[in-house]
């Protein structure tokens, strides 16, 4: 019912930044939690950060203070600004919606980080 959509994914060198973008098919209103998640080669996919309707924001502890999660309800798209980008941020980022007791999910978009 949900279709996400990611892009903005690249390959930057170690300390530069990226922004990613994720547009929902209906409107952000309606969605209880968007968020980002990730997942490395051999990892666990985990999660990045998320931003709720009435905008707390809670980010994974590696990433506080380089990575800042929005929103723009009029567009329905949530962003993932990403800075001083590290080898360690490699990985698949996908984005997530929570509406309701169901998730979805998006494609994904690749990030490599360059070291």
């Amino acid at each position: 019912q949900v279709q996400l959509v990611e892009s903005g994914g690249g390959l930057v060198q170690a300390g530069g930044s990226l922004r990613l973008s994720c547009a929902a098919s209906v409107s952000i209103l309606s969605i209880n939690t968007l968020g980002w998640y990730r997942q490395a080669p051999g990892k666990q996919r985990e999660s990045v950060a998320n931003i709720t309707r009435i905008g707390i924001t809670n980010y994974a502890d590696s990433v506080k203070g380089r990575f800042t999660i929005s929103r723009d309800n009029a567009k329905s798209m949530v962003y993932l600004q990403m800075n001083n980008l590290q080898f360690e941020d490699t990985a698949v980022y996908y984005c997530q919606a929570q509406r309701g007791s169901m998730y979805y999910w998006g494609q994904g978009t690749q990030v490599t980080v360059s070291s």
